[in-house]
């Protein structure tokens, strides 16, 4: 679809604002700092290429040959190409915001074009809080990285991944040994709760630093049994 149809601008002469558009759930922009690209989300910062630790965390859990994994939120491409670099067999990835798929498939930051064109992805436009229950098929990894985490949500409506039912029709969708992650931008109790009661739980620190700042990420794993229970 065109990008005028999401009333978005890609501008050439521009040095701070390489492509923005408006969605049906706000605002989406890649900004450009120097060498540095920001996705930034309804105004607020959602990610940069500067510090990608846990981009690459999150892929790099679904281990060596990660098979067929489905990745909730594109971003700017990192996760997906890691599980690439890893020897994924197929990434499926579920992107909200409709216009940053037609940038990656145009080109408008390289990570994103290479992972656009890439033979082993197919990215849907949609929101993977419907489309994974609608799957009849089964995964070996599903990794979400839709929001900032039960916390800090920048789309309200993304409170449901994070709720207990759609947590299991998610582990539910894993192949017998499939990983369940899920990224949140801080420790969430409530949500490593919900995950130890659908089965065998690891919890991850991911510490970072920016700009003279330390955050402390979380990623949750949630691993299927062998045997297929959850």
């Amino acid at each position: 679809m065109p990008i005028a149809a999401h009333s978005a601008t890609i501008i050439g002469m521009d040095l701070s604002t390489v492509a923005r558009a408006v969605t049906p759930f706000g605002e989406i922009a890649l900004r450009r700092r120097g060498d540095v690209v920001e996705l930034i989300v309804n105004g607020v910062f959602a990610m940069d290429s500067a510090e990608v630790t846990s981009e690459l965390a999150l892929a790099d859990a679904a281990g060596a040959d990660p098979g067929v994994v489905v990745v909730g939120g594109l971003g700017l491409g990192y996760t997906a190409a890691r599980l690439l670099a890893n020897g994924a067999t197929h990434v499926h990835v579920v992107e909200l915001a409709e216009p940053l798929i037609d940038w990656a498939r145009q080109g408008v930051t390289e990570q994103l074009e290479s992972v656009a064109h890439d033979p082993r992805v197919t990215l849907h436009h949609g929101d993977i809080a419907d489309w994974l229950p609608r799957r009849d098929d089964a995964f070996d990894a599903v990794l979400l990285d839709v929001d900032n985490g039960p916390g800090f949500l920048i789309h309200d409506h993304n409170v449901r991944v994070y709720a207990a039912d759609w947590l299991r029709v998610a582990s539910g969708r894993l192949r017998p040994g499939g990983l369940l992650a899920v990224w949140s931008e801080a420790p969430a109790p409530t949500l490593a709760g919900t995950l130890g009661g659908l089965g065998r739980l690891t919890e991850q620190p991911i510490d970072v630093r920016r700009a003279g700042r330390r955050f402390d990420y979380m990623l949750y794993l949630l691993r299927r049994d062998s045997t297929g229970e959850p």
